[in-house]
């Protein structure tokens, strides 16, 4: 009997950016949809520290414990004033690279189907995070991992590997 060689799933890295609203949105609404066909879906958010501020964070962890959410990032958010800061610290990149390092070990372990960065393309932009570390995450995640990244001015270089 001849072997049957079935392929193997090729994950697309999707790149949702641009000055508008719903890119989170809409990574969200593909991850509940994901989760829904039992798909492992987690997300990792970058840069949405402090807590109370991001309600799909809060809804997700309450009502879909099937999406792994992991968030990281400094509460930019002066708790006194209601204002964010724009500026960018030693510790916002410490959590930019807690955040990387999370992908990092998630990807290896191959848990999930579907992993979601979110705002990563924004905390690139904002030197956060480093643009060559987030391609070498691009360059070496598994074959099967479908990959997201929102937010606003996504490099170049990531769109050039979008699918």
């Amino acid at each position: 009997m001849d072997e049957i060689n079935t392929p193997q799933p090729t994950g697309m890295l999707h790149v949702y950016t641009g000055n508008g609203k719903g890119k989170t949105t809409a990574a969200v609404g593909l991850a509940i949809r994901a989760a829904g066909a039992g798909k492992r879906v987690t997300i990792i958010a970058f840069d949405k520290g402090g807590e109370g501020h991001y309600f799909e964070r809060d809804f997700i962890r309450q009502r879909i414990p099937e999406i792994v959410f992991f968030a990281t990032g400094c509460d930019r958010i002066d708790p006194k004033t209601q204002k964010f800061r724009f500026g960018v610290t030693t510790d916002d990149r410490a959590e930019g690279e807690r955040g990387l390092k999370i992908a990092r070990d998630l990807m290896m372990q191959a848990r999930f189907d579907i992993m979601i960065l979110d705002e990563i393309n924004s905390s690139t932009a904002l030197k956060i995070v480093d643009e060559a570390a987030v391609i070498r995450l691009l360059d070496e995640r598994p074959r099967a991992l479908e990959l997201i990244l929102t937010g606003r001015q996504a490099p170049e270089s990531f769109i050039e590997r979008a699918d």
